[in-house]
């Protein structure tokens, strides 16, 4: 992690996201009626569901940070892409509830201008919001948690809902009601394709996808770096909530001893550990290959201190 206090930064953000949430809704809601925005009452109606959303990743850092059992050897890391899936469905929802009913009142033909102070409910929205989904980015991102970084998405589509109503208020301000209920249907579109992402990265999650290609070349340069490795057999990797489980193979002087071959995977082990970010479980292996000469075992136990 970047900073010390991060771990303590995953404790508290999302409870911060959750009365923030909280009093955009009300405050939205309420302006919205005031100025007769229906913009703004969707929009505040969108925060509504942030609460919930909230909610659902509270609980799933909680399961999460129980240690694993008989039931879950592996841990129960895995609710934070169920929360995160929950947090895509909720998005998609919203979205699908604010498109239809801005279609309903283009078609209708019931548009009425608010009044501008409504703009600024829309302002302060996506000034709030944009700073929770930095601050939550940034701290799903350095505890490698992504039911916070998807409650963090979730706030941007916020902000950017904001930003559409702020555009139509303006425009129906200026005499052309239909923009409201338009800049509600391209934000209700682009918070689809938000949810969507997140649905499609939290299945990937549950069915064990494959990390980033780059970390695990990391991890093979840190393996191939320990004395008495002489190659990797295979690696591979998966993510169970904030944590990567690694599972390798190393290739090493069939000659070697057991109690020589231990140090090795106890070295290999602990250098990932070490040197890793957000690595929960390794699992080494050994493939023992013919030892050329003499010379190269020598050298070899000479390196790993053990000659």
């Amino acid at each position: 992690m970047k900073y010390e206090h991060c771990a303590q930064c995953r404790d508290e953000v999302v409870w911060y996201a959750f009365f923030a949430n909280i009093g955009q809704a009300a405050f939205k809601m309420t302006l919205g009626v005031i100025s007769g925005s229906a913009a703004l009452i969707a929009d505040g109606f969108h925060s509504s569901a942030d609460v919930i959303a909230s909610a659902v990743t509270m609980v799933s850092l909680r399961i999460s940070n129980k240690p694993a059992d008989e039931q879950h050897p592996y841990g129960h890391g895995h609710i934070q892409f169920i929360s995160s899936a929950i947090v895509g469905l909720i998005l998609v929802s919203g979205a699908i509830l604010l498109l239809v009913g801005s279609i309903k009142n283009i078609v209708s033909g019931s548009l009425e201008a608010p009044s501008r102070i409504a703009l600024l409910g829309a302002i302060i929205s996506v000034t709030l919001n944009e700073i929770m989904y930095r601050y939550q980015s940034c701290v799903g991102k350095e505890n490698n948690s992504p039911a916070i970084i998807a409650n963090a998405w979730d706030n941007r589509s916020d902000a950017f809902s904001s930003v559409a109503v702020a555009i139509g208020i303006v425009f129906a301000t200026m005499g052309f009601p239909i923009a409201d209920p338009l800049a509600a249907i391209g934000v209700s579109l682009v918070v689809i394709k938000v949810g969507g992402e997140l649905i499609i990265e939290a299945i990937d999650g549950l069915m064990d996808a494959s990390p980033e290609i780059e970390e695990l070349k990391d991890i093979y340069q840190i393996a191939t770096a320990v004395p008495g490795v002489q190659g990797i057999s295979y690696l591979r990797a998966r993510q169970i909530g904030e944590e990567m489980n690694v599972d390798l193979e190393v290739s090493v002087d069939g000659s070697l001893k057991i109690y020589e071959g231990d140090l090795v995977v106890d070295m290999v082990r602990d250098r990932i550990m070490q040197e890793s970010e957000h690595v929960g479980t390794v699992q080494v292996y050994l493939t023992p290959v013919e030892m050329e000469t003499k010379k190269n075992k020598k050298s070899l136990l000479g390196r790993m201190g053990l000659s």
